[in-house]
Parts: C-alpha cells; sequence; structure tokens
C-alpha cells in the first residue's frame, strides 16, 4: 500500500526535495499538489531531466518544470480500465482523483507486468590497469574491487540484468583471468556473458572493433568503474524517440569560483559577482551506440569514446546527451573508493 502523502509535493518545492522523494519512492514519481491536496500534476525523473537541459538547477522550484496535464482516473475505474488507459498513454502509474480533483490513490502497473527483457547489447569496458588505485589492484583489477561487499562490477551487471539487459560483452586487459574466472559464461548470474581481450590498450572506442558479432541493435558501453542506479531502460527509450545515432549520459557538476568575479569590458567594470556557481555536464562514462557507429572507429587503434562524439559532431550526426539524476560515482581515487563503500547500502539493494 502507497502512503500518498510521501510522494506528494507543492509547487514551490525544489527540484532537490523531488529528486529525493522520487528516488526514495518505489514509484518513481512526485504528485505535485495544492495545499488543498488538489492535484495539480505530476514529476517524474524524465521531467527533472528535461528541466536540467533547459539549465535548471536543484535549488529551482518545480513549478516550471512538472507536468501540468497527467491522465488521471477515478476510484470507481476497474482495473481492466486503468490497464487499457496504462497502455494506450504507455504510462506505468495513474493517480486516482476524487469529484473535487484532491488526490486519493495511485494506481501503478504491477512490476512483474513490466517485465521485458531486451536484445540490446551490453559492452563493459573493464581492461583498465587502476594505477591511481595501487597497491589495492597490484593483483586485482579495479572492476573486481569491492564495494558493499560485492565486485564493482557484479553491481553493474546486477543493474543491468534487473532492467533486462542480459547479452553483455567485457572487453578485458589487465588480470583478465580474474573477471573470467568469477563470471564464467554468466549463467550463475542470470546473463550471457562473452569476452574480448585486448592484446594492447585500444581506449573505450577503439575496442568496439574487436567485438566479433554483428550487432543490429543500438547497444550500451559503459565504463567498469563506475556505480549508479540509472535507469538503463529510460535511456534506451531517450535514445530511441530522439532518433539518435549516438547518447552520452552525462552528469551535472557545479564549480563555484572561491573569488568575486570582475566583469570587465575595456576598462570599465560593469559587474561583480560574488564567488559565482557554474554549471557544466560532464561525461558520465555510459552510452548507447547504434551498430553503425562502429564503421566510425579507426581499426587497430587506440581510440576514446569522447573521439567519436567529437567525428560525429564534425560528420553532423545526430547524437544526445541524457542528464543522469540518480546516484553516480566515478571511483578513480582511494577517497572515491571510501566514498563507494560509506554510500553503497544507502543506494543500493544487492
Amino acid at each position: 500500500m502507497i502512503n500518498i502523502s510521501q510522494i506528494c509535493l507543492l509547487a514551490n518545492s525544489t527540484i532537490g526535495e523531488a529528486l529525493s522523494v522520487i528516488d526514495s519512492g518505489a514509484v518513481k514519481i512526485a504528485l505535485i499538489v495544492d495545499r488543498d491536496n488538489k492535484l495539480l500534476g505530476t514529476l517524474s525523473d524524465g521531467d527533472i531531466r528535461r528541466g536540467l537541459l533547459r539549465k535548471k538547477t536543484l535549488n529551482d522550484i518545480v513549478e516550471d518544470v512538472y507536468f501540468k496535464a497527467p491522465i488521471t482516473a477515478s476510484k470507481n475505474n476497474s482495473k481492466e480500465s486503468l490497464l487499457s488507459l496504462c497502455s494506450i498513454n504507455k504510462i506505468g502509474q495513474i493517480p486516482i482523483v476524487d469529484a473535487d480533483q484532491k488526490i486519493v490513490d495511485l494506481f501503478i502497473i504491477d512490476d512483474e507486468l513490466l517485465k521485458k527483457q531486451y536484445e540490446n547489447a551490453v559492452v563493459l569496458m573493464v581492461g583498465g590497469l587502476g594505477s591511481r588505485l595501487r597497491p589495492l589492484t597490484d593483483n586485482t583489477p579495479k572492476p573486481m574491487l569491492n564495494v558493499g561487499g560485492i565486485p564493482i562490477l557484479q553491481t553493474i551487471v546486477k543493474g543491468f540484468i534487473d532492467s533486462g539487459f542480459i547479452n553483455i560483452t567485457m572487453c578485458l586487459g589487465y588480470k583478465s583471468n580474474v573477471i573470467k574466472d568469477y563470471f564464467k559464461d554468466g549463467a550463475d548470474f542470470g546473463a550471457n556473458i562473452e569476452y574480448v581481450v585486448e592484446e594492447k590498450r585500444m581506449g573505450t572506442a577503439g575496442a568496439l572493433t574487436l567485438l566479433g558479432k554483428k550487432l543490429n541493435k543500438p547497444f550500451f558501453v559503459m565504463n567498469g568503474d563506475l556505480l549508479t542506479n540509472i535507469d538503463y531502460v529510460k535511456m534506451l527509450d531517450f535514445h530511441e524517440s530522439h532518433d539518435s545515432k549516438a547518447t552520452m549520459c552525462v552528469r551535472a557538476y557545479d564549480v563555484q569560483v572561491p573569488y568575486g568575479v570582475v566583469n570587465v569590458i575595456n576598462e570599465d567594470i560593469i559587474s561583480i559577482e560574488e564567488k559565482p556557481v557554474h554549471n557544466f555536464f560532464v561525461n558520465a562514462g555510459m552510452y548507447l551506440l547504434d551498430p553503425e557507429c562502429v564503421d566510425l572507429i579507426p581499426i587497430d587503434e587506440f581510440y576514446d569514446m569522447p573521439s567519436l562524439f567529437e567525428k560525429m559532431i564534425l560528420d553532423n550526426k545526430k547524437i544526445t546527451s541524457f542528464p543522469l539524476t540518480g546516484y553516480w560515482l566515478d571511483i578513480g581515487r582511494f577517497s572515491d573508493y571510501e566514498k563507494a563503500n560509506s554510500d553503497y547500502h544507502a543506494n543500493f539493494n544487492v
């Protein structure tokens, strides 16, 4: 039974507050209401993502972000009619309101009805040396370091499997036998796992030229040292709905200048900003590529993913950014590794 009050927010709530509600709840949606509990609209992580792309910040209120014309139903609707509404409108939840438009319940399609397996392949880049984490990586490849009691790579694999992506290829390099011996063919984890071994360092894009089989659907590429609870299905839906050739997952990153910034035209001071914060999107190390992208990668050369995206920009290919709104951590340094272990159980159920 859903506690509706826990997913209801006022329109003057901040995007950060809304994100907390969405991430902490099983329904992955917030309901925007007025002070009389009348439904004003709904807010999903997709709505927030679109807001972030419009340069909204977590401190902005949800008023300009939430969806103001949601599909609703009454408590007299049958389960069959509600399921039909979900199917027609391609949604997983429907707010239930009374005659005064006050929210009384939320209909959610049973998780079992939503479960689906996808043919799209997953390519995990797990061949790095992990030099900055030595001596921890002297005998263990970085993706196999334990976080939360299990290898980082196992959390990544489970995330894809739970989302319905079970066809996984791992691009190996350093200490490849450790990874192979642990995952084998993937059957114990509910996946089909294959391996490609880099005889020399190929980069995050160059290794894709070693894939033996011809890909015929958009496929994921992800670095093997990331912890994230991203919704992979939503990323795929985003990629396909935008008719994109390549999608890069991006993360909002703020940088505060520690001084007062003086804006000058010629010798005239026109304004002073005290310790301004600048907002950027950074590469989160996760991608979706159409199969034809592999043909753009040089054979037998070191080639990183940013170089591929730069080439596609020059070739006027359709490429998009998918803002990540959930948990994300790139484990590159000891401080990151310590933080990952500290954060783990609050963000992952493994």
